[in-house]
């Protein structure tokens, strides 16, 4: 009687451990779904829509890498980069190798400007050959240190992601403004003439050239390179700020 009593337990057991994968594998299989339906939504530009499929296939399935991955990118796109970091340290916790998350955790620390965190993120992702854009974390840890003042480490690792991209727009514009805050105003002027060659419509660029050009007292380059700032983007804040520079140029009797 025993004996039939613990072949019937164990049959139980057998069958809901059969029972529970199965349906952990039913469960998998819809969060993958929404998620791809997510990342639809997400490549349309509708973060919203993303948002709400991405966390429905949370609620069935949570330890997918990808899927933490997509709602950190999300939440960056809406604005949260502190709901964000939550989800990039999720992806990188159930899959450690996972780059490009780590990628977007060191920019999420950026952005909320916790600095030594997003150089710590940066400098893991920079020991990671196969990665296949080394410049970009490099570009990331120049930033972090340019606003943390430590110019020397920041012209460091902006020539550093120069090395492997020289023509890398961004780098040159950093590199800029590191030789301005350092008072190396013709080093500065010389870098970024290089990068407005390289990127000829960047109004980040100019307005930079334009602010190198007046404080080495260029003024009537600066007041070109002003306009152009205006000329590529006449919309933003740039421009604003650009043309109250022109009327300041202009009260000194520049032309």
């Amino acid at each position: 009687m025993k004996t039939n009593r613990f072949i019937y337990v164990v049959l139980v057991s057998i069958f809901c451990i059969v029972s529970c994968a199965a349906n952990l594998e039913v469960r998998k299989n819809q969060e993958e779904a929404l998620r791809n339906l997510g990342e639809a939504y997400m490549k349309q530009g509708d973060y919203t829509a993303a948002l709400r499929k991405l966390l429905e296939a949370e609620k069935l399935y949570s330890k997918d890498p990808h899927l933490q991955n997509n709602l950190g990118l999300v939440y960056m796109a809406k604005g949260k980069p502190g709901i964000a970091i939550d989800h990039f340290k999720k992806a990188v916790e159930i899959k450690s190798d996972y780059t490009p998350a780590k990628n977007n955790l060191g920019t999420a620390y950026l952005a909320k400007k916790k600095w030594d965190e997003a150089i710590a993120c940066f400098k893991e992702i920079t020991g990671d050959l196969l990665y296949a854009t080394p410049h970009y974390p490099l570009l990331n840890i120049g930033w972090a240190y340019y606003n943390k003042k430590e110019y020397r480490l920041a012209e460091k690792y902006y020539q550093d992601a120069l090395k492997i991209e020289p023509r890398f727009a961004i780098a040159l514009s950093g590199l800029g403004k590191t030789y301005i805050a350092t008072g190396r105003i013709f080093e500065a002027i010389a870098i970024l003439e290089k990068a407005v060659k390289n990127s000829p419509n960047s109004a980040e660029l100019y307005f930079d050239l334009a602010n190198a050009y007046t404080l080495s007292g260029e003024y009537k380059k600066a007041l070109s390179a002003y306009r152009k700032v205006i000329e590529f983007a006449p919309d933003g804040s740039l421009a604003v700020d650009a043309q109250k520079e022109i009327e300041r140029l202009r009260n000194w009797g520049i032309k």
